[in-house]
């Protein structure tokens, strides 16, 4: 199960590996791809291994259940009796009762009704909450029926007896452990009664194969969801699905390595009217997203390809997210468009060199019409600093976001460097705005580059209100302390700009170089003011560095 502590949890994560690659695996079945294994002589454990892995990538995604198997139902004695052995608690109003009961896991909350007769009505009287994972055995983890282990058909038959006895509403459903295409009777009943006894949230994830299974129309018809994850499914074919149909009080929208096509994502946003948070992650084929849409208020893209990212009209739109593409690599990046989003304050990961960013609307500035987004606070970058022609395209990046309060650069390590950017180039080049009023600066995975320092030493210089300068150091560079200090060297002797700046340095918890810095998490928790702000690193020095 999930920590709850965000600040705990790994920044990033990878991809599947590559032998999962979604774009290979489309439409072909699990004795299919068996009997394609066997004929090239692969070891048919490895399928599993991959598609087990596929699947808790999945899972982490997954918000948690609102119960949890773990809590004590019992104490061991009876100790919680009074002396004269009277029971207090089946004493207590119904209402105390009921919200007792709605706060344990379905299958403890039925066998409350053999405590007593007292307690025999409640648990059908009380909102369901329903997580198929504890009805397993082994119900502390998350997902913990693995491919090519006990069938899940105990547990399909379970859930399908519980939905049908309990009269509703449903609080909450997780259906999650269940090979829906050996179920699809199931999968359409459970459907309909979800919809019939107004289910309030739904996560529903197809364990694979097919990893294509189309979902019915009939979710359509679940008008009273507030929220929904979906994960490994073909989305409902819209074209089918009737004009009225709609999620008219859905607010939070998860899909997890979806197959989808544009208009089906188109439809299901179009019918969101209340959506404020989006989720995609690991889209199993390419598409378009266009947002025009006014309620939501982050969008977050992990893992997946998106061929063009368009904020047509977002008008409460605040954080917009974008971390590492999946796939193969000769996929080109995608395009971010953004138009009508007077409220966008939190912007990233760009990658300048292999994005393209497109401006739509303009303001007036001295008397000219310039594209930028003034309303960008907070900006995230991914920079090839051995790639000459992508630094390059770094400034014309920054000049789009004149008030920027806050940036974090994260430096990716080069396979192929193609050259350098020396300090002359930022000195020289046309000024950008917004590092004057830059306040706070993060750099990532600094190796003590050429280009890294000439960057870093432009900021110090230039940002005149620069309060902090945090620069986390890639465990690589790590051999000494004697030799990070010589990397910083040029940027500890710069004549800084801000008398006020103090210059930190923390050690990076990553061992593998190229891991964003980045927590979905976080990044949907507006109580985190900046979601890219997680130092929580251990430190590489015990105080800060004297820089003037």
């Amino acid at each position: 199960m999930r920590n709850q502590n965000p600040r705990r949890r790994p920044l990033s994560y990878s991809a599947p590996p590559a032998t999962m690659e979604p774009q290979v695996i489309i439409g072909i079945s699990r004795s299919d791809m068996l009997a394609s294994m066997e004929r090239d002589g692969i070891d048919p454990e490895i399928l599993d291994i991959g598609t087990n892995l596929f699947l808790y990538f999945v899972y982490d995604y997954l918000p948690d259940p609102p119960v949890s198997p773990n809590a004590a139902l019992s104490l061991p004695d009876a100790s919680w009796m009074m002396p004269d052995g009277v029971d207090r608690i089946s004493c207590l109003p119904d209402v105390v009762l009921r919200n007792i009961v709605s706060r344990l896991p379905a299958k403890d909350a039925a066998r409350t009704a053999a405590l007593a007769s007292r307690w025999r009505p409640l648990w059908r009287s009380v909102p369901l909450t329903l997580v198929d994972s504890h009805l397993l055995p082994d119900c502390g983890v998350r997902g913990p029926l693995v491919i090519g282990g006990p069938s899940p058909r105990a547990v399909t038959a379970a859930v399908s007896r519980i939905l049908a006895q309990h009269p509703g509403p449903f609080r909450c459903v997780h259906l999650t452990c269940s090979t829906m295409d050996e179920h699809r009777g199931e999968m359409a009943r459970w459907l309909d009664i979800l919809a019939a006894k107004g289910v309030q949230e739904l996560i529903f994830v197809n364990r694979p194969w097919p990893i294509d299974l189309r979902l019915p129309t009939t979710l359509f018809s679940c008008a009273s969801l507030t929220r929904l994850y979906l994960g490994v499914w073909r989305l409902p074919d819209t074209a089918a699905v009737p004009r009225r149909a709609a999620f008219p009080n859905l607010r939070e929208l998860g899909l997890c390595f979806n197959v989808m096509e544009d208009r089906d994502l188109a439809f299901m946003l179009e019918r969101s009217p209340a959506l404020e948070l989006l989720t995609i992650t690991g889209s199993q084929t390419g598409v378009r997203l266009r947002l025009v849409s006014h309620s939501l208020r982050c969008v977050q893209l992990g893992h997946t390809y998106l061929e063009d990212i368009d904020v047509v009209d977002a008008p409460r739109l605040e954080r917009l997210f974008q971390s590492t593409t999946c796939g193969a690599p000769t996929l080109r990046s995608s395009r971010i468009k953004i138009g009508k989003a007077p409220n966008l304050r939190v912007l990233g990961h760009l990658q300048p060199g292999e994005q393209e960013l497109e401006i739509s609307s303009t303001v007036a500035v001295a008397g000219t019409k310039v594209k930028i987004v003034p309303s960008v606070q907070i900006l995230a970058m991914e920079v090839q600093f051995g790639v000459r022609d992508a630094v390059k395209k770094v400034p014309g990046f920054l000049r789009c976001f004149p008030n920027l309060h806050t940036l974090h650069v994260e430096s990716r390590k080069d396979d192929e460097p193609t050259g350098k950017v020396n300090l002359k180039f930022w000195q020289e080049g046309v000024p950008i705005k917004c590092v004057l009023g830059m306040k706070k600066m993060f750099f990532y995975e600094f190796r003590g580059s050429r280009s890294e320092v000439a960057f870093l030493k432009f900021i110090a210089e230039r940002a005149r209100v620069l309060e902090k300068m945090v620069v986390v150091v890639a465990s690589e560079c790590l051999s000494s302390r004697d030799d990070v200090s010589a990397k910083l060297k040029p940027l500890t002797s710069a004549k800084w700009s801000s008398e006020a700046c103090k210059l930190q340095l923390f050690k990076s918890p990553f061992k593998d170089p190229g891991a964003p810095v980045y927590s979905h998490q976080v990044a949907s928790d507006f109580s985190f003011a900046d979601p890219f702000d997680l130092v929580y690193y251990q430190e590489l020095v015990s105080a800060s560095i004297e820089v003037h």
